[in-house]
């Protein structure tokens, strides 16, 4: 592993700006960067279906050992992401952010933006560090499996590019690669889930999440009778008032250790003198089990089924499932491949939930067995988002040493 290289990789990467739904420039740099590695690298169709300028990165490179992994990222960022100045400077161990950080001594080389916008390490950073790591494979001349690549658009809006990917996406990465050499494969079937290593949650490298939620949107139509508020009020039915009630009588916030439930949009009325006639909620309900979302979404549909009926209207509920849950036991054996490699590494393994999604939750839907990473990313999605330079080091050397474990 090269650090040097990395970081420039990384501050490069940082300088093209990638919000969601504008991730081409994203995917020009690194078509390039993965075709020099000797990649085969393709773009899906996948902008028809989200509105990005560009689709899904895939790439693909032949291994020298048997067995096929992937390892995965998106291309998109947050705003504001215009203009992003990167700088290194030292701070406070103790004060860095890390979870492990409280009582430590010493300083830290740390990135993070100088003016005001975020750095981008979410998740650029990801990225940077599995570039280094297939490079620095590809280097040492080290076995390696078949190695596909895929980077997603529109992570950022709920997961949309990793959605929009092929169900056989690996297998057809891998059919890609063998066209590009003339070697022949009757079809796209994988015998097995393919393991993918998605890079994209804070917490050190070595830092395994384990579990992820189920995750479903909630969008209420409550609809009333329209009057005027002065003249006949009670010929009117308040949409607004039954969405008021049904939000009321929702259990909301943390339902148990791992159920969470959020009304976030209320929306409706045209006017102080009149009754209003229609009124929109928005809203969420998440947990690492399926049983228990179901049941939350049912607790949240009834009440709003039940203040409509209350106050003589009618409501119209339509739920989205977003992406589905994942969770692993403890000595499952990409866990335990995982942890050997973290030790490999030079790393603490260490096994974490996470309250919130991400393209592992819908790539194991796509032929995947997803497993997220963490990166060291900190104060993602803010102004103050940094990133320790051991972190980002760390991560690299996670990749190199997870593509020799599954070379073994």
């Amino acid at each position: 592993m090269n650090p040097q290289r990395l970081l420039d990789s990384f501050l490069a990467m940082t300088a093209v700006e990638s919000p969601s739904w504008h991730e081409a420039a994203m995917a020009d740099f690194c078509t390039r960067e993965l075709e020099g590695m000797g990649f085969a690298v393709a773009l899906d169709d996948s902008a028809e279906v989200t509105g990005s300028e560009v689709g899904n990165l895939v790439a693909h490179l032949r291994g020298t050992a048997p067995g096929h992994i992937a390892f995965s990222a998106h291309m998109d960022t947050v705003v504001p992401c215009a203009g992003i100045r990167p700088v290194i400077e030292a701070r406070p161990a103790a004060a860095c952010g890390c979870e492990d950080a409280e009582g430590a001594e010493g300083e830290v080389e740390v990135i993070c933006s100088a003016g005001e916008t975020i750095l981008s390490a979410d998740d650029k950073a990801g990225i940077a560090a599995i570039f280094e790591g297939v490079r620095a494979t590809l280097e040492a001349g080290a076995p390696r499996p078949d190695l596909t690549v895929v980077l997603t658009t529109c992570e950022e809006q709920s997961l949309l590019g990793a959605s929009a990917l092929a169900p056989d996406v690996f297998a057809r990465a891998a059919a890609m690669a063998d066209e590009r050499t003339n070697v022949s494969r009757e079809t796209f079937a994988e015998p097995d889930p393919v393991p993918c290593f998605v890079l994209d949650a804070d917490g050190r490298p070595g830092s395994i999440i384990v579990g992820a939620p189920f995750h479903y949107t909630l969008r209420a139509r409550f609809t009333g009778r329209a009057a005027h508020a002065g003249v006949e009020p009670e010929a009117g039915a308040s949409a607004i008032q039954m969405a008021a009630h049904a939000v009321a009588s929702m259990p909301l916030g943390r339902i148990d250790e791992h159920t969470t439930a959020n009304v976030g949009v209320v929306s409706g009325g045209a006017a102080v003198n009149i009754v209003p006639e229609s009124c929109c909620v928005e809203g969420e309900c998440r947990s690492l089990f399926e049983d228990r979302v179901n049941a939350q979404r049912d607790a949240m549909t009834r009440a709003c089924e039940e203040a409509a009926a209350r106050f003589g209207g009618a409501v119209e509920v339509s739920w989205t499932v977003d992406y589905p849950g994942i969770l692993f036991s403890e000595d499952a054996p990409i866990v335990s491949s995982l942890a050997r490699a973290a030790k490999a590494a030079g790393l603490e393994p260490r096994l974490a939930l996470s309250g919130g999604g991400a393209d592992a939750n819908v790539l194991s839907t796509k032929g995947a067995c997803a497993i997220t990473l963490g990166i060291g990313m900190t104060n993602f999605h803010t102004c103050d988002e940094h990133i320790a330079v051991r972190d980002l080091e760390g991560s690299a050397r996670y990749v190199e040493a997870i593509i020799a474990e599954y070379a073994r």
